[in-house]
């Protein structure tokens, strides 16, 4: 697709200085409940208003939103503190419904960004919207499926356009809700760098101790906002109540963010470091092509005598000791890791390579 050029999704009154902040409870539970909360974030500063109208569960029977009455009760949050108001929508019918009770700023969820279908019925639906809309990552760490929503939107006309980076679905539970995977919003403001990206801690940490680390994270990353859910009393929310916090606490965690202004700040020491940088990455290319002919070699030998490709027990040492080794130098194993396998499916692709030639 030709060059995306993005209108800016700032709203009137809101400062564009980093963070720009969308904070409210998860779900919109009663009308008494999103007035409460809501003026309590006002009070604090905050100008946009976010609650879930319509709840996508995981399983039927979990509380899935108060559905379109849930709608005047935002149009009552505007009208009495003057804030902007923000839901989610997932098909045609929500997008109408917001639109028609004057919702300011519409985001779709993970889970329906993962489906292409759902998101043409929404980008057909907001064909020539003026506005601001932003797109979660899809469950899966697939950056082509979240660029194919917003392709989807850009030619529905939609042109104030934004996204959410939420984490992404993970059997591995460790720490996180949902795994981060910086890497893959940091591909995406590559290849978009107009593009405007806040970060959602609240769903990626999944408690409510993480939302600061996780939101300095992300400053440190030059996003643009963050999407936090606060309640006016977290433990008794009726959806997600570990990873919202209260409008106190939101207003102490931004009070603490430390913003840096990235590439306007540069100075000569920070020049020599990334020079250093750059030269070592031209080494580390010029020994993984050293390496990866060392590999074909091996694939000759490997064809010339009638030898299978993958070598579990080689692979499962080289991982074992490599790692250990890397953690004495004070990587992460992990990380290591995923760097060995990718070096080793690349051996193996050019291995392959050579058995098949004629």
């Amino acid at each position: 697709m030709d060059k995306m050029e993005f209108e800016s999704i700032l709203l009137p009154g809101v400062d564009d200085k980093r963070p720009i902040v969308i904070a409210g409870p998860c779900s919109a539970e009663t009308e008494e409940q999103v007035m409460t909360t809501a003026k309590q974030l006002a009070d604090r500063g905050i100008k946009i208003f976010r609650a879930g109208i319509w709840k996508p569960r995981t399983r039927p029977g979990a509380f899935e939103g108060v559905g379109s009455e849930g709608l005047r009760w935002l149009q009552r949050v505007k009208k009495e503190t003057g804030m902007y108001t923000a839901t989610e929508v997932a098909t045609a019918k929500h997008v109408a419904e917001a639109i028609k009770y004057g919702v300011d700023i519409l985001w779709i969820g993970a889970r329906t960004t993962v489906n292409p279908f759902a998101i043409q019925e929404i980008a057909d639906a907001l064909e020539g919207c003026d506005k601001p809309i932003l797109i979660k990552n899809p469950v899966n760490p697939d950056i082509e499926l979240w660029i194919g929503a917003i392709e989807r939107l850009y030619k529905a006309g939609v042109r104030k356009l934004g996204v959410i980076h939420r984490g992404f679905s993970s059997s591995d539970k460790k720490i996180y809700r949902n795994s981060p995977q910086w890497h893959i919003p940091i591909e995406l403001r590559r290849r978009f760098p107009n593009l405007p990206m806040f970060c959602d801690p609240s769903h990626i940490g999944g408690k409510r101790e993480l939302v600061a680390p996780i939101s300095q994270q992300s400053m440190d990353l030059n996003f643009d906002g963050l999407i936090i859910e606060s309640h006016c009393d977290p433990d008794c929310a009726w959806s997600d109540k570990d990873q919202q916090v209260t409008p106190d606490i939101l207003d102490y965690i931004l009070n603490l963010l430390v913003i840096r202004e990235g590439e306007t700040q540069t100075t000569e020491s920070l020049g020599e470091l990334r020079k250093q940088i750059d030269e070592l990455d031209d080494q580390l290319v010029e020994l993984l092509s050293k390496r990866m002919r060392v590999s074909r070699e091996i694939g000759t030998f490997k064809k010339e005598h009638n030898m299978q490709v993958l070598q579990a027990s080689r692979y499962s040492q080289i991982l074992e000791g490599r790692i250990q080794q890397a953690e004495k130098f004070g990587i992460d194993g992990d990380c290591m890791q995923k760097i060995l396998e990718a070096i080793h499916e690349e051996s193996v692709r050019q291995q392959i390579e050579i058995l098949n030639q004629n």
